[in-house]
């Protein structure tokens, strides 16, 4: 795994919750891991990996992904997936 997807798996396991997880970058570390990324036009993304299936916001202005719900829900998705911060 490279560093930059690494810090990206890490961002989102960081306590406390991160509010500011750049969705590109995110993007990129999840089809890393082999993930597929479906957005809609209503605002949502729909992420598949290994057969489950995850749906959050994505941003509406600038680039970040804010709702803590949505991080909460995507690290429990990670680790369901058995994807986990290397340190």
């Amino acid at each position: 795994m490279s560093h930059k997807h690494d810090a990206m798996i890490e961002k989102i396991y960081a306590h406390p919750i991160a509010a500011n997880v750049d969705w590109k970058k995110l993007s990129s570390a999840l089809e890393h891991f082999g993930a597929t990324i479906d957005t809609s036009h209503h605002g949502r993304a729909k992420i598949v990996l290994n057969g489950a299936e995850l749906a959050i916001s994505t941003p509406h202005h600038g680039h970040d992904i804010e709702s803590k719900d949505d991080i909460m829900a995507l690290r429990h998705f990670l680790e369901a997936q058995g994807i986990k911060p290397t340190v």
